[in-house]
């Protein structure tokens, strides 16, 4: 029994969703902590409604719509985690996800008010544009060794203006934001029904389920094909890899075109629902990129993880929304998610901490000779059996 724990304990998924979880508490309880610095009386209030989200309203109808809205904003942010989670992979850290996205946005939204053309049009144009951005950062990585960080923090700026200034000529007269997206427009991603299942809300549509097609298809890709297998070579000792005969420079870009292919298609299944528009006078770009990197790593850098994480992360995002605004100001809601968004770069951290200790725990076992071997490891053990003489 006890080496069957060891074992679970030694799995990646166990420590993953282990290191998540610890995460997640620790975030909620500093996040309490402030609550109850500010105003004690209202703490626990304060902290349940912000978990509770949809079930914050009453009536089976309300709920549904809400949830349903949850699940909109969660479909982008999926695709932002699953482009930095690609690119991790390969051991490339796709920061210029948020201009990717933004740029996503830029040519769906375009593509929709002023051309109107179809969604899945919009949105083959997004991935486009996406997939051009992250080959740029790819590019000057694989043939002037240039940081990804570096060329994706100062292409993010470049996209945020570009942007801003493409959507001014389809933007309202009278505000800084853009048209809205007539309800009969051919530009909006389809329901195909999955509204009626959400009260009634009109902005639930295919995206969703499409995003969860994606992130089963992210997972197959670099877990069970040769390509997935050479990307990953290529991540780990891109020098090894070309000596196995292996394109390095190729997968480079290649990777970070997928990256950021993925962040641009996750901008049009947002914006070509029509929940939100565009504001052309922006000076930071959105946060949805960033957060990708949030759910990434508290999804354990796993594709299935991830689709939790961000469903997570939006939800206290939301949640957030239904605080007493009487009782705290209307940023303690983003100041908790933002704790708990903050500690979910320490997952890595927490999974090397439990490896140490598992690991250390062994050695002594095998240095006191008590050790039996583990099902399915390959550590060095010694078994001693009491009772039984030396020659045995």
């Amino acid at each position: 029994m006890k080496n069957k724990l060891r074992s679970v304990a030694k799995s990646n998924a166990f420590q993953s969703i282990a290191a998540s979880l610890l995460c997640i508490i620790v975030g909620l309880v500093l996040g309490f902590i402030v609550l109850l610095i500010i105003k004690p009386q209202g703490a626990w209030k304060g902290i349940t409604d912000l978990l509770k989200n949809f079930f914050y309203f009453n009536g089976e109808k309300l709920r549904l719509k809400y949830f349903g809205s949850t699940l909109v904003k969660t479909a982008p942010l999926i695709m932002c985690s699953l482009s930095i989670l690609f690119c991790y992979k390969v051991g490339l850290f796709n920061i210029g996800v948020a201009g990717q996205y933004c740029i996503g946005v830029g040519v769906s939204l375009y593509a929709a008010l002023a051309w109107g053309l179809p969604w899945w049009l919009c949105m083959l144009l997004a991935l486009v544009a996406g997939c051009v951005m992250g080959a740029i950062v790819g590019f000057l990585k694989a043939y002037r060794n240039v940081n990804e960080v570096i060329s994706g923090i100062m292409l993010n700026w470049i996209v945020l203006y570009a942007v801003n200034m493409l959507l001014a000529n389809v933007k309202e007269s009278t505000s800084p934001y853009t048209l809205v997206i007539p309800s009969e427009s051919a530009s909006l991603i389809p329901s195909w029904g999955l509204s009626s299942l959400f009260g009634g809300n009109k902005r639930v549509s295919i995206a969703i389920p499409l995003a969860i097609i994606i992130a089963v298809a992210v997972y197959i890709i670099l877990e069970r094909t040769k390509f997935g297998y050479e990307l990953k070579a290529t991540g780990f000792n891109k020098h090894a890899a070309k000596y196995a005969g292996m394109a390095e420079k190729r997968n480079i870009i290649v990777t970070l075109a997928i990256g950021g292919g993925l962040a641009g298609l996750g901008a049009a299944m947002f914006y070509l629902t029509g929940y939100e528009q565009w504001n052309c006078s922006l000076s930071s770009v959105p946060s949805m990129g960033f957060n990708g990197i949030a759910a990434a790593f508290l999804g354990g850098l796993n594709p299935i993880g991830c689709l939790f994480s961000s469903y997570f992360i939006q939800h206290i995002t939301e949640g957030g929304a239904n605080l007493d605004k009487m009782t705290y100001s209307a940023e303690i809601s983003d100041l908790i998610s933002s704790i708990i968004i903050y500690l979910c770069g320490f997952v890595l951290f927490i999974k090397f901490m439990m490896n140490k200790r598992i690991k250390n725990s062994e050695e002594k076992r095998a240095a006191a000779g008590h050790v039996e071997p583990l099902p399915g490891t390959d550590t060095a053990v010694i078994v001693e059996e009491k009772g039984k003489g030396g020659d045995e």
